[in-house]
This record gives C-alpha cells, structure tokens and sequence, in this order.
C-alpha cells in the first residue's frame, strides 16, 4: 500500500478510538463543572496530573523499547513476552506498596482524609501500566480495529458509569427504600469518578488477557537489559514531558495563596485545558500511527521526502483545528456550565498553540528514535522540564493558572525549535519551512483579525469567523493545488 495512504488509514482508525473516545470522553467534563464546583472538580485536575507522572515511571520507557526491538527482532514473540513480565512484576511490586502507604501519601498531597483516592488511582494505574504492552502489539501488528474497539469499550464503560454513579444513582437514592443503598452513598461524591475509571480499566484488561496468553511466556534478561538501556532515556523523555503537561497542575495548589482559592482556580485552569480536547485527539491519533509506521519504513529511499511532506500537511490540519476552535469556542456556553469556568476560555487559545507546537516536536523527534541517539530526546524533554518548571515557579505567583498556560507554550516552542536545529544536523530533513511560516502567517493573521468581533451580533460574528475558515481553506487551496494533485495521481496509480 501506498505510505501515505497507509499512514493516513492508520490515522483514520486509531483515530476512531481516540478523536471519537475522547471526543466521547469530553462530554464528561460538562457533567462535572455542572454537577462540581470549581475547588472540586480541581480535585480531579490534581489527581490525574499524578498519575500522569506515575504512568511514566511504571511503563519506563518500555512501550518504545518494544516497538523499536520487536521490528527488529526474528523473535518479536519473545520481545513481548519479557516486556509483559517486566511491567506485570513492577507493575505488582506498586500495588503493595500502595496499599502499605496510601495513608502516608495521601498526608504528603494534602489528601489526609481521601486515602482511598491514592489506593483507586495506584490500581488503575498499575493495570493501565500492564495494558501497554498488549496495546502496543496491536498497533505493531496492523492490528488497528481491534485497537479502537477496546479503546472505545473502555471510553464507553467509564461514561456509562461515570452517569451511572454521579446522574442515575442519586436520582435512585433518593428513595429511601431503594435497592441503590446497598451499592452507592453520596458521601464519595466526586470519588465515583475514579470508580468509574477503575472499573473501566478492569474491564479493559480482561479483553486484554486472550492477548496476553496467546505466546510462551519466557523472559530474556539479556534482552531485557538491552530494552532497559534502549528506553531509559525514553522514561527521561517521559517524566520531563509530563513535567511539561502536568507539573503546573500539581504546583498550582502550593504556589497560589490560601486566599486566593488555589483549588478553584486549578478547576477552572483544567476546565480550559479539556477544551483544548480537540487538539490533542488529532495529535494522539497521529501519534499512534506515526510512531510504529516511521519505525517500519525507515532506510527507504523516499523516507525522508515523506517525513517533510507529512509535517507540511500536519501543520495544515493543526492549524485548522486551531482556527476552528477559537473561532467557534463562545457556542461551548451553550452547555449550561457554571458561570464561574467561563473566565478560563481567555486561556484556550494559548493551550491549542502549545499542543500544536508539542505535536511538532513530536514528529520532529522522529530523527534521534530512527538514529538510535535517543539521549538528545532525554537532554531536550528535561531542558523543556526545567524551562517549564521555573517559569511556573515565576509565573504563577503572578499570573495565576494563566502563567501556567504561557509556561507550556514557552517550553514546547522552545522544545520544537531545538529539535529541529538537532535534527537538521544529524538527520537532516527537507522541510519546506518557508510554507509552514506561510500557513502560521495566515493563521496569525485571522485570529487576530477575529479578535475585533467580539462585540458584534452573533450571526454577523460567526459568518466572519466562518469567512475566515474559508480564506485558510482557499489558502491552501492556492498553495498546495499542484503537489496535491500530485499524491492523488499517486494514491490512484497505487
């Protein structure tokens, strides 16, 4: 099959479990700046942020490792097997020491009389630790439908008991005879969000475990030792990007006064972040299918051609949802949120920016995994983690959740520039900057023209913006027709 068609198909699909799952998924976060106040729903802002940096610690870099040593191997079988057996013995080794030391953890956060969040999150994430591997076998074996369908199952099971625990039940308690005592009490409150998590995650591994079964299980050690020194640059990769994403959510709560509402304004700060939603399904979907795809036709002759075109498009479409977001975001109001969330919209803006240019350090990135040299990775993320850090350090005293926005877009721009510079080195790339700014340009140009229709009657502000969307689009038009018709002729040929 054609590469790009091949790749774009992949996308199509592993977007299906994750644009759709999470689009899906989205519709949470209604429910709760409905159902939560600010300060309450921060509390799931906060706790998600760590298990995003306990996620990486428990899968070290291993998922990586597998795809790059099991393309490699002439015993894939045995590549997944000691994978699987390296996370389900950490991954079991953190239960315990989980349950041993939850109350301690738990003081340590400020979480004194939650202790039962800390044992929830440590399950769900010991199991989604172990689901990696599984995961990423389907994905190195084209095996994309399967992929969505149990994404999409787990996305559906943690909605449907997410309505479940927090719209139907209390609705059912409020009989006092009724059977939904025995299951539900509305004391846990906002704690059935993490229920609903970790019976969706239990759900997912026992569609998982046929998968796990399918091989002999036998752990190479030398091979193991390989993977570890192959990946571990990978975990640095990992912690310092999550320190990225995540570090200002957990340091917003020790940064911002007492006074202040720490809590409520980390709820408000994520309520914006989840708008932003969109962006990051595009740049999930593409991650999914660029990572194992480039790992598969790398060292052909036209790699390197394709890589610069693939970048030329993703920028298009991510610039495209960009403008589609900004332009249409005031209709989110229409979903009956508290009016104390609406203030966060005035950062949406800045966090598609930064996803967008972390999306481009993303593909970018590509140069030092297909080298082998995947120490720069590491020396890049940790620059970008200390970046990050001191300018929420500086920024959020400050400013407030909102230094914590223009923190992220800083680092990843920072981060994408770097990467480029190292990459045109050591794995140069002909990427075809002067349309990129192009495009940037035209983009930049737009939104801050859209800027000025804020007071004017909604249908003449939306026929503007939906104006501007067909300037981009004629845009592109203009400066893509011949290579497009191009890759058509060639997607048909093939």
């Amino acid at each position: 099959m054609n590469p790009f068609k091949k790749l774009a198909s992949d996308t199509v699909i592993y977007g299906m479990s994750s644009i759709v799952g999470r689009f899906l998924n989205w519709w949470l976060m209604p429910l709760y700046v409905t159902l939560f106040a600010p300060d309450v729903y921060g509390i799931v802002t906060n706790l998600y942020a760590y298990v995003a940096f306990f996620m990486v610690f428990l899968t070290y870099g291993m998922e990586t490792g597998f795809f790059r040593f099991a393309s490699q191997s002439s015993n894939p079988g045995k590549v997944y097997s000691t994978s699987l057996i390296s996370l389900f013995l950490s991954s079991l080794v953190f239960i315990f020491l989980v349950v041993f030391l939850k109350e301690g953890i738990a003081e340590i956060i400020n979480y004194q009389d939650y202790s039962e969040y800390i044992l929830w999150m440590g399950i769900i994430l010991a199991i989604d630790a172990l689901t990696a591997i599984p995961f990423a076998q389907l994905r190195l074996n084209n095996r994309p439908l399967k992929f969505m369908s149990i994404k999409l199952v787990n996305i559906g099971a943690n909605i449907s008991f997410n309505i479940f625990f927090l719209l139907v039940c209390p609705k059912l308690a409020e009989n006092p005879d009724s059977f939904i005592h025995t299951i539900y009490s509305a004391d846990i409150g906002v704690g059935y969000v993490f229920i609903s998590n970790l019976l969706a995650s239990i759900i997912t591994l026992v569609m998982l475990v046929p998968n796990m079964f399918k091989i002999s299980f036998e752990f190479d050690k030398a091979l193991f030792y390989k993977m570890l020194s192959y990946s571990f640059p990978i975990l640095i990769v990992g912690l310092a990007g999550v320190a990225n994403q995540h570090i200002d959510k957990i340091l917003i709560p020790f940064l911002i006064p007492e006074e202040q509402n720490p809590m409520e304004q980390l709820g408000i700060y994520g309520a914006g972040v989840k708008i932003a939603v969109l962006m990051n399904m595009f740049i999930q979907a593409f991650r999914y299918a660029f990572e194992p795809f480039f790992f598969s036709q790398a060292k052909g002759k036209d790699d390197k051609n394709m890589h610069a075109n693939i970048m030329k498009y993703f920028v298009i479409f991510g610039l495209f949802i960009f403008l589609g977001m900004v332009f249409y975001i005031d209709l989110i109001r229409i979903l009956n949120w508290d009016a104390k969330y609406y203030e966060g919209f005035s950062i949406v803006p800045v966090i598609l920016l930064a996803n967008l240019f972390f999306g481009i350090y993303f593909a970018l990135s590509m140069w030092y995994k297909l080298t082998d040299m995947t120490r720069y990775g590491a020396y890049i993320a940790v620059g970008g983690a200390v970046l990050t850090i001191s300018l929420n350090f500086i920024l959020i005293p400050i400013f407030g959740y909102k230094g914590s926005a223009f923190a992220i877009l800083i680092c990843f721009f920072g981060m994408m520039v770097v990467s480029y510079f190292l990459g045109q080195k050591y794995y140069p790339i002909p990427y075809n900057l002067k349309r990129i700014f192009t495009y940037f340009l035209v983009a930049g140009i737009l939104y801050s023209i859209s800027l000025y229709t804020g007071t004017l009657q909604p249908f003449i502000k939306y026929g503007s913006h939906t104006l501007f969307m067909f300037i981009f689009i004629f845009s592109i038009y203009i400066l893509e027709k011949s290579d497009l018709r191009s890759l058509f002729k060639f997607i048909k040929k093939k």
